[in-house]
């Protein structure tokens, strides 16, 4: 299933960004804006992307790293992860982060005012970087009166310094982390989880632990992937969507 262009319309210009389409519509669809890792819009990510398109979903993926100069779509994988993982990093640095946020919540919009969408039933699904920056976009969104309707965070990279925000994200949620990340320890995903949860009283939020998993364990670099959990996670969101955000059939 491939991508088409969509320009997202900003307070700072058009953002492209890839739009994936279930086939055969025949009336609107929920759809999903996903948030790209610090690596940008990879291949795996538009992978995902496409699986989610197959569920039954409108999918609407921003380029952020677009901004850049030069514009990027994504950092092509490198076999030696410590220098790619410097680049992915270094590039989300240069992107001011109330940029993205703003963009993430402006392809909201663009999605909610697609055609092809359920304007009611758009959501946010977020990887590493992206997994912060869906959550900040909920909160936001949500203070404005328009929330999305789920929310599913992977390994939120920012969240340790986004929980003053907690309070405000009361949508349906979905939050993946691994038991063996080094980026955030288990301290502090024991301190996202109460916060999120709102100390276990949200039951519409759930958080789920995946036993041996890194960081980034969804991503096929084989010094990221840990296949089981990233099945587990795959499974789990599909069935949270499922029941959350009923994709077409």
């Amino acid at each position: 299933m491939s991508a088409t262009t969509l320009p997202i319309p900003t307070d700072a210009g058009d953002l492209p960004g890839l739009l994936w389409l279930p086939e055969n519509l025949e009336q609107p669809v929920p759809g999903l804006v996903v948030l790209q890792e610090i690596f940008g819009l990879s291949e795996s990510l538009q992978q995902r992307c496409a699986d989610l398109s197959a569920l039954g979903y409108a999918v609407l993926a921003p380029q952020l790293f677009a901004r850049l100069d030069p514009p990027l779509v994504g950092v092509e994988e490198w076999d030696d992860l410590d220098s790619w993982l410097g680049a992915g990093m270094e590039l989300t640095s240069s992107l001011p982060w109330e940029r993205a946020e703003a963009d993430a919540i402006a392809a909201l919009g663009a999605l909610r005012a697609h055609g092809a969408v359920d304007s009611e039933r758009v959501g946010l699904l977020g990887y590493c970087y992206g997994g912060g920056l869906a959550f900040a976009a909920a909160a936001s969104a949500a203070e404005e009166g328009r929330a999305p309707s789920v929310l599913v965070s992977y390994y939120g990279s920012a969240l340790p310094s986004l929980l003053d925000r907690a309070s405000a994200v009361e949508v349906p949620s979905l939050h993946h982390f691994g038991t063996a990340d080094a980026f955030i320890p288990s301290e502090e995903v024991e301190r996202i989880r109460a916060a999120v949860t709102a100390e276990g009283t949200r039951e519409q939020v759930r958080f789920s632990l995946h036993e041996g998993a890194g960081h980034a364990f969804d991503n096929p670099h084989p010094g990221l992937h840990h296949a089981e959990a990233a099945e587990a996670a795959w499974q789990q969101t599909v069935g949270f969507l499922a029941e959350t955000l009923p994709g077409r059939g």
